[in-house]
């Protein structure tokens, strides 16, 4: 984690606010392109298959700590070169209609919060598959391109205040945990927002989370309707359960 340090000159000088928005099961339900994708490596390849590619998918996230579909899919050709629908799979995932998956109303979020300061995405992930599913669901367009992807967002905090300088920053992500890291070392210049939509929120029951979400709202359309004090330095609501830390980082 990147220790608190002196804020940059343009930051200094800045004015407004940037939201940063997460992704995946943020502003789109990944969970549902994991379960299609589920459905159709078992369908072509079979039980035995499917598992083996969630093996291999489950053993590159430990090692590179981000989801890497492109890559577990380049492992688990081994041995199926000659295999009909291997090549159809590239296709499956490159040309997924990611546009279908976006929560209701998300990109109307990204919408209203334009109209309070500056939208940008800051996801994790690979660098051809997450661009590609920001593009085509729509988001890449609604955030004017302002999209960054690291392995760990919240290692790349500096770099995040030279590309948007700003006097505050809110961070909405369905992770708490990597809202707190995050907070840790933004402090008051950073209000957390922390979205209960999919299977990572759906497991912080348990383990309490230092510090907790600024904010907590059960959908990303719930944006439109807080009030711009919301997002100030000094938020007025904090969560009314402490979150749990899921068993993974990054989506």
């Amino acid at each position: 984690m990147l220790a608190a340090g002196p804020m940059p000159p343009a930051a200094r000088n800045a004015q407004g606010i940037v939201f940063l928005l997460d992704v995946d099961n943020t502003l789109l339900d990944n969970d549902r392109f994991a379960d299609d994708l589920d459905t159709r490596l078992e369908q072509d390849f079979g039980r035995a298959g499917r598992d083996h590619y969630w093996a291999i998918y489950a053993r590159l996230r430990e090692q590179l700590g981000y989801a890497d579909y492109l890559g577990s899919l380049e492992i688990f050709r081994a041995g199926l070169d000659d295999h009909p629908a291997l090549l159809e799979m590239s296709a499956f995932l490159l040309e997924y209609p990611f546009a279908q998956r976006l929560y209701p109303r998300a990109l109307e979020a990204i919408a209203h919060l334009a109209t309070l300061g500056t939208p940008a995405i800051l996801s994790d992930g690979d660098v051809v598959f997450q661009p590609r599913k920001v593009q085509r669901s729509g988001i890449w367009d609604a955030v004017s391109g302002r999209v960054s992807i690291y392995i760990h967002k919240q290692g790349a905090l500096d770099a995040v205040q030279r590309h948007y300088p700003a006097a505050h920053y809110v961070m909405v992500d369905d992770k708490p945990q990597i809202l707190a890291a995050m907070k840790q070392v933004l402090g008051p210049r950073l209000t957390t927002v922390f979205v209960r939509q999919g299977h990572y929120a759906r497991a912080a029951v348990e383990t309490v989370i230092d510090p907790a979400p600024d904010l907590c709202i059960e959908r990303i359309d719930q944006l439109i309707d807080l009030a711009p004090s919301s997002f100030s330095s000094a938020p007025p609501q904090r969560a009314k359960k402490n979150a749990a830390a899921p068993t993974q980082e990054s989506t």
